[in-house]
This record gives structure tokens, C-alpha cells and sequence, in this order.
């Protein structure tokens, strides 16, 4: 179907191209949190399949999704650059995560289609692959604290070289320097458990302000992390300065919570983090990511794509990093068997890296029984309280 559909284009001429006829939204369980998953559709008899798995805002991102794909149906697929500025700047009240995770849904699915019309992997379109496979890390004890241990020894007898864990369960009731306490123990007794080779990251959500994420960290420096993650609020760019100045040895690394080139700007203007974690399914998709890492190199910061969710997220976010010069380590969430199932066709893991599938496009096909068949599960709101009933993040 490549090989006809680039024939059909080059036959036809500059104006004359495939259109898109239908965009579909489905929302599947998948054991942790539900994907959101998008099937843009042309009359070529090509599809692209994007993602927008947004926890807690599922069927408003896919509302969202549905809104603005009216403004696609008819249009030229491949304008892709075109349709990501109309979709962002033609609304007035313009970004945010539901904003721009629908956008970065149908830029996927419109990035899947462009390689499929031109027979060739999207890393190609990004310029080719950098790099030949992709450093995962996996998550431990985050999700089953009492699991930590058990779970790394798991993922380093399957070769994965680096994993990350949160300290911050059952901890919202926690005098500070109890929790400090507690989370460096924790911390430790990980480290002692994989050794000295094995890169660990900790994640602390943006529990902390300045002043005790700094203690926090001087807490955590025994133990020689790969970087501490969102040690401060996302809108609290400035406090990172604290934590740099505090402790210039220690890598940084934020921005799962930042949407766009715009909300990055003052983050790498200070030099705050060593490393930014944009995610494919929030940040606009891969046309803005792009544009991100590429602002990231200038300042000599590294990338490492926030990616807990499904198996197009993963695919553009694999897509990005082989092609990128300034990538780091991917976030990878061993979601067995809803990802396998999902997967037409399930990618090569092998000794903790990814392997990207020489394919047209993402390189990923979905299942949609099995999507169809695991309906979607809306939780309620996870909640967390400090000791004297007020509220605490989660």
C-alpha cells in the first residue's frame, strides 16, 4: 500500500493528494491506566493510529480529539506542520495538557500516515536514525512499594540496566525529616540490592518546595542517582535554581508536566535541569517535541521522554529518540500482556533496549478487538492528605 500511495502522489502532482476521511477514538483499559488511542483514516486506504492517554481526563481529551478533528476531515494528511499551528493557534484559549494531548494524538496518527504514504519509518522523516537502539529504563516499587526489590531483580535478570522508584507512598501524613529519613533508606536499600553499575532515577512528583527538596536531595547523594526527577512543582521553574546552586553535581530532570516549546523556554533559558522529560502524548506530539529537544541541544540538555503510557506513545516517543542527537534513556512501563496483546506485531526488547522495527511509518498496527474488548475503567481521583486534613499532592 506505500508503494501505490507514493506512486498515486507522485503521478497526481503538488495539490492532489490523499484525504482525510474519518477520525475514530477509542479508550481502552490496560492494567495500570486507560489508553487513549486515535485512528485517523484517508480515502487512500491508509490510516495512522496517535495517542492521548491523559489519567482522569480521558473522555475529555477524547471530546477534545473529536472537536478538533473536525477541522481535519477533507484536508491533506501530510501538511502536517500546517495543521499542528491551525489546531494550536486558531483557539484562543490555546494549550494545557487536554489542548495538546488531542493535537499530539492526531500528530502521530498524521506523522504514521506521511511514512506509510512514502514507504518509509518516521525516523527517517526526522532525519535518520542517531543512534542504533534505545537505553529503557522500567519502573520499581512504584505502583506496589513492598514490590521495589523483587521488581529490580526481575528487570536486571532481563537485562534492563536502569529503573526508577518513587519514595512518596504513604508519606503524606510524615513529619519531613521522617520522610527524608524513609526515602533515603528506601533509596539506599535499592542501591545496596542492584549495585553500583545499575542506573537508578527517583521520582518525587513535585512533592517538595525548594527548601526540603534541597534536603532531599543532599539525603539522596550517596547514592550516585542517574537524576532526580521533579524534585520541585512544574510551575516552580525557578525554584530548581535552589536545588542547582545547592548541589551543582546532581542531575536534574523535569517537564512531564510542561506542554510546549513555550513552557520549556524559561526552564532551559535558566539552565535549571540536565535533562527535560516531554511527553509525546501531552507535549503536541512529535512535530513539537522535535522543536524542544532541538532547543535542548543548544543548552547541552539531554532528553529522556516521559512515557508511562501505551504502545503508540511509546512508538513516537522511540521514533523521536532514534533520530535526536541529545537523547538520554526512555521510560519504559512493562504493561504485560495488555501492550503484546494490543500489538498487531510487539517490538524487540533486548537487554534493557528497544529495538525500532524497520517499518513504514510508527511500525505499530493495533488490535481493535482487543482494544474493544477491554472497555475503558474511570477510577475515581487518587487523593492524599497531610496529618492535619489538608490537602497534599499526589
Amino acid at each position: 500500500m506505500a508503494i501505490s500511495v507514493l506512486t498515486f502522489l507522485a503521478g497526481m502532482g503538488r495539490g492532489t493528494t490523499v484525504r482525510i476521511t474519518e477520525i475514530r477514538t477509542v479508550i481502552s483499559w490496560a492494567g495500570l491506566r486507560n489508553w487513549v488511542l486515535v485512528k485517523v483514516m484517508t480515502d487512500a486506504g491508509i490510516h495512522g493510529w496517535g495517542e492521548a492517554t491523559l489519567e482522569g481526563f480521558e473522555p475529555t481529551v477524547a471530546a477534545c480529539i473529536e472537536r478538533f478533528g473536525e477541522a481535519l476531515i477533507g484536508e491533506d494528511p501530510l501538511r502536517r506542520e500546517h495543521h499542528w499551528q491551525r489546531l494550536y493557534r486558531h483557539h484562543f484559549w490555546r494549550g494545557g495538557p487536554v489542548g495538546n494531548s488531542a493535537i499530539a494524538a492526531l500528530d502521530h496518527a498524521l506523522w504514521d500516515i506521511a511514512g506509510k504514504a512514502y514507504g518509509v519509518p518516521v525516523y527517517q522523516m526526522l532525519g535518520g536514525a542517531a543512534r542504533n537502539s534505545l537505553r529503557l529504563y522500567t519502573h520499581v516499587g512504584i505502583y506496589q512499594p513492598e514490590r521495589m526489590i523483587e521488581d529490580a531483580q526481575r528487570d536486571m535478570a532481563d537485562g534492563f540496566t536502569a529503573m526508577k522508584t518513587g519514595a512518596w507512598t504513604g508519606s503524606a501524613g510524615m513529619p519531613e525529616a521522617e520522610r527524608i529519613a524513609a526515602f533515603a533508606e528506601r533509596i539506599g536499600s535499592l542501591r545496596q540490592a542492584v549495585g553500583p553499575d545499575i542506573g537508578i532515577m527517583v521520582d518525587d512528583h513535585g512533592r517538595g518546595q525548594p527548601s526540603n527538596a534541597v534536603r532531599l536531595m543532599h539525603a539522596l547523594e550517596p547514592f550516585g542517582l542517574l537524576f532526580f526527577e521533579e524534585p520541585t512543582q512544574p510551575d516552580d521553574v525557578e525554584g530548581l535554581q535552589r536545588l542547582r546552586l545547592a548541589d551543582p553535581q546532581m542531575d536534574l530532570a523535569t517537564g512531564e508536566r510542561l506542554y510546549s516549546k513555550w513552557d520549556y523556554r524559561r526552564l532551559l533559558e535558566g539552565r535549571f535541569v540536565d535533562v527535560i522529560q516531554p511527553d509525546l502524548c501531552h507535549a503536541g506530539g512529535i512535530s513539537e517535541v522535535k522543536k524542544i529537544a532541538a532547543i535542548a541541544e543548544t543548552y547541552y540538555v539531554k532528553v529522556a521522554p516521559h512515557n508511562p503510557q501505551g504502545p503508540i506513545s511509546t512508538a513516537a516517543a522511540a521514533h523521536l529518540c532514534l533520530a535526536i542527537p541529545n537523547f538520554l534513556i526512555l521510560e519504559y512501563v512493562r504493561q504485560e500482556p495488555y501492550r503484546d496483546a494490543a500489538m498487531q506485531e510487539a517490538w524487540t526488547v533486548r537487554e534493557g533496549h528497544l529495538h525500532v522495527p524497520d517499518r513504514p511509518g510508527l511500525g505499530v498496527e493495533l488490535n481493535e478487538d482487543v482494544l474493544l474488548a477491554n472497555p475503558p475503567r474511570l477510577d475515581a481521583t487518587p487523593t492524599a492528605f497531610a496529618a492535619d486534613g489538608s490537602v497534599f499532592d499526589i
